[in-house]
């Protein structure tokens, strides 16, 4: 239990004081003046402290400015007389976390205590964090990509084994898993570093201008063009060139990138001169492109030639254990940025986060810190501060099986719940059951479901 320093000229009040919070389980120490106080801080492990303000010898005003310069951590409440309010006020201008005016009101007092006490071991939790954070920074080369869980460090193998290499490596992961990150971290690791990092996102262009981008056109190539412009692939000459969200690319501009590949030459939109590079392609998708090659929407020959080698990212769902440790550095990043000053997530925020699925991902996680820190009433988030989607999943979650249900039919509330759970998607119903996908239809027609609905 803490320990909590009662500091206070006046014996009654320690002795009132002493006996309330050993009631509640505390352990306490006493002091009459300030400079008692500060011996009894600096020999002892004190978590919280609550002062008067005016006493002898020294006052409850330069214990504070003390404590705060010292144990700039450790909580401080002060109390004082209704004639010294205002210095109450200044002396929480100054740090301390809240004031009592005498008589003190017991039930509100030790309500504070253990709120400044949480949020006390809240903020120590997070330095904790912000700690191991740099830790793992120092551990590693590259320093954006957050986490320690196994999927994460499998994952960081592999970077730094294919970096120094000239092979095309095509990461692959749902959205918001952190791609471009790899990508960053495969060019930033290899010898190409100090030459250029050209990045394409596929999707935002249309097919013509995608074209013109890739491999850049020539004057009066067609309307609007009118002077001559390198491609990306040009401008990535002796870097990597990164093109994000490959699968949306049309068939005539994967013909055009698969001659890259294999001859390292191009020619610009209207032009007869051949270009010859040398550029390391790194290419991300969150579609599977062995589908789309069945599908015939991807060229076989391409997939391989870009599929040398193969980086998964996880998903935030399968790394759950790195949430606290991305946590922490949303929260330091957004608290810089937009000037707050956030302690950290209250335990049962924090097990929320920890319950949901992130659909979006890393990406969502982000959006989320950052809209708690912006709109934070306090200095700790509480689960009332989450988005709404957050809280209802973790109510929904639960399955309501009663005491006398058979397995069987146990089992078959289970996975139509967690199917209904999932919108539908039963892959991502397979992979909460930790069953396979045709386990799960062979489950399904046996609960006589529709062929319509085990799709």
């Amino acid at each position: 239990m803490a320990n909590i320093l009662i500091v206070d000229d006046e014996r009654n009040i320690r002795s009132g004081l002493q006996i309330a919070f050993e009631d509640e389980g505390y352990d306490t120490f006493e002091a009459a003046d300030g400079q008692e106080a500060w011996k009894i801080i600096n020999k002892n492990t004190i978590d919280l402290v609550i002062t008067d303000l005016r006493m002898p010898v020294m006052s409850g005003y330069e214990l504070l400015k003390k404590i705060n310069a010292a144990y700039p951590t450790l909580p401080v409440i002060v109390l004082t007389g209704h004639g010294s309010i205002e210095d109450a006020v200044q002396a929480m201008r100054d740090g301390a976390v809240d004031f009592f005016t005498k008589p003190v009101d017991l039930d509100h007092l030790i309500l504070t205590v253990s709120k400044a006490l949480s949020n006390k071991l809240i903020k120590e939790q997070n330095e904790k964090l912000t700690k191991e954070i740099s830790a793992l920074k120092k551990k590693q080369d590259f320093h954006q990509i957050i986490g320690k869980s196994a999927p994460l460090m499998k994952m960081m193998e592999t970077i730094e084994q294919v970096a120094p290499t000239r092979a095309s490596v095509l990461v692959t992961g749902e959205s918001g898993t952190g791609k471009e990150l790899v990508a960053d971290a495969i060019h930033s690791l290899s010898n190409r570093s100090g030459g250029p990092f050209i990045k394409v996102h596929c999707a935002a262009l249309s097919e013509n201008l995608l074209e013109s981008e890739l491999f850049g056109h020539e004057k009066g190539a067609f309307t609007g063009a009118v002077s001559q412009k390198k491609g990306r692939f040009e401008l990535a000459d002796g870097g990597t060139i990164f093109l994000d969200e490959i699968g949306e690319i049309n068939a005539s501009t994967q013909v055009k990138i698969l001659r890259v590949l294999q001859e390292r030459a191009f020619e610009r939109v209207g032009g007869s001169e051949t270009i010859n590079v040398d550029v390391r392609i790194i290419a991300a998708t969150n579609r599977n492109l062995e589908e789309e090659v069945k599908a015939g929407n991807f060229r076989e020959d391409l997939y391989y030639r870009l599929n040398v080698v193969h980086i998964e990212v996880p998903p935030l769902r399968e790394r759950k254990e790195d949430i606290g440790l991305l946590i922490a550095s949303f929260l330091d990043t957004f608290n810089k940025e937009d000037d707050k000053d956030v302690t950290g997530f209250s335990p049962a925020a924090r097990k929320a986060l920890m319950s949901y699925s992130w659909p979006g991902n890393i990406r969502e996680l982000r959006n989320t810190v950052e809209s708690c820190v912006v709109l934070a009433r306090g200095k700790v988030i509480d689960v009332d501060d989450l988005p709404p989607q957050i809280t209802e999943e973790k109510s929904a979650s639960t399955v309501d099986i009663k005491i006398g249900t058979s397995l069987d039919e146990a089992e078959r509330i289970l996975i139509m719940s967690t199917i209904d759970y999932c919108k539908g998607n039963k892959t991502r119903a397979a992979e909460i059951l930790k069953i396979g996908r045709k386990t799960l239809h062979r489950k399904l027609e046996e609960y006589s479901s529709s062929p319509e609905s085990a799709q």
